[in-house]
């Protein structure tokens, strides 16, 4: 599947590796994220798409949030990646 806006990525390089983090964002080569702590929802981290793997396509409530355009909260956000991380180990 491809990395686009809304999706649940994990970072593969760099000193964030192994991080989730939601893509707000994408351009041709780059994705902006959020993960509510470190990179929060008013400053996102731009970074290329080489250096993510998809984690999650989506499909949470805030994905929805992300499509409609609406306005995110940092803990909101922190919330979020941890019941789609939760949700993940259960199944796998």
């Amino acid at each position: 599947m491809e990395i686009k806006k809304s999706s649940v990525v994990m970072s593969t390089s760099g000193r964030d590796k192994g991080n989730l983090f939601l893509v707000l964002e994408t351009d041709d080569n780059f994705v902006y994220l959020v993960d509510g702590r470190v990179r929060r929802y008013e400053k996102p981290k731009r970074k290329n798409r080489r250096h993510l793997a998809l984690y999650a396509p989506g499909g949470h409530p805030i994905c929805e949030k992300i499509l409609a355009g609406e306005r995110l909260t940092n803990p909101e956000i922190r919330r979020a990646l941890a019941e789609i991380c939760d949700s993940q180990h259960e199944e796998g």
